[in-house]
């Protein structure tokens, strides 16, 4: 293979070979004898490239790809590790704006301008319907207040000075800019959010909720342990 310019790679996992596949558009053939030419994909280029202490196949420049790899560096597997999470959580907010194309503003924008929402439909319910309302409204500016304390501001100051914020039409995109402590224009600004990363955070929420809501009693288990030394103490008390 080597002597007719065609590069081989041993050890190759299933799963890599898949990969590799749905990216260059060949097929898995396990069979040399069974190999045609409809079986071959494309890449502009493979090559073989050492990364820190290990080698890598690099192929590139294939057309269409259906895979996609990713290769992360830094000088600490804490890093590594914390790049991987931050790049997971990036990729999966762009995969729910596919699943759902619609956007909310950030800075606590959607939170409070919802709050405000239920607090005027809670009014209409009127009963004790309206104070289960009141608490998720109350709930909602509370994550709004996590965000502004995790800035180094006052929770309590900036959730009055959004909520007389949001009271005019005009003002529903105004939300909380971290970085220079002041209430802005969330849509100016372009900070926005996945609406189906609130769907399912607020879905999430509301179910651990009412979990803990139907708890009637709590019963609480010892270790077998503490209850064996607790009786033998109990005995030598006795004696």
């Amino acid at each position: 293979l080597a002597k007719k310019g065609i590069l081989a790679v041993r050890r190759v996992k299933r799963s890599d070979m898949e990969k590799l596949e749905r990216a260059t558009g060949g097929r898995i053939v396990s069979n040399i004898d069974d190999l045609t030419e409809k079986d071959l994909g494309y890449a502009e280029q493979v090559e073989e490239r050492k990364v820190g202490e290990d080698k890598m196949v690099f192929i590139e420049g294939t057309k269409n790809p259906r895979a996609i790899s990713i290769l992360l560096r830094a000088g600490l597997e804490r890093l590594v590790d914390e790049a991987e999470r931050a790049l997971r959580d990036a990729l999966s907010a762009v995969s729910d704006v596919f699943k759902l194309p619609k956007i909310v503003y950030g800075g606590g924008a959607f939170e409070i301008e919802l709050a405000k929402y239920l607090r005027g439909y809670a009014n209409k319910v009127g009963g004790k319907e309206s104070l289960a309302i009141e608490a998720f409204a109350k709930s909602l500016e509370g994550l709004v207040a996590t965000l502004v304390e995790n800035a180094g501001l006052d929770p309590v100051e900036y959730i009055m000075k959004l909520r007389a914020k949001h009271k005019d039409e005009s003002g529903k995109w105004y939300g909380v800019d971290i970085f220079t402590g002041e209430i802005e224009d969330m849509k100016k600004l372009g900070v926005i959010e996945p609406l189906l990363v609130k769907i399912n955070a607020l879905k999430a929420g509301t179910e651990a909720a009412t979990l803990i809501l139907r708890i009637d009693d709590v019963i609480a288990a010892a270790r077998r342990e503490e209850k064996e030394e607790k009786k033998e103490r109990k005995e030598e008390e006795e004696r």
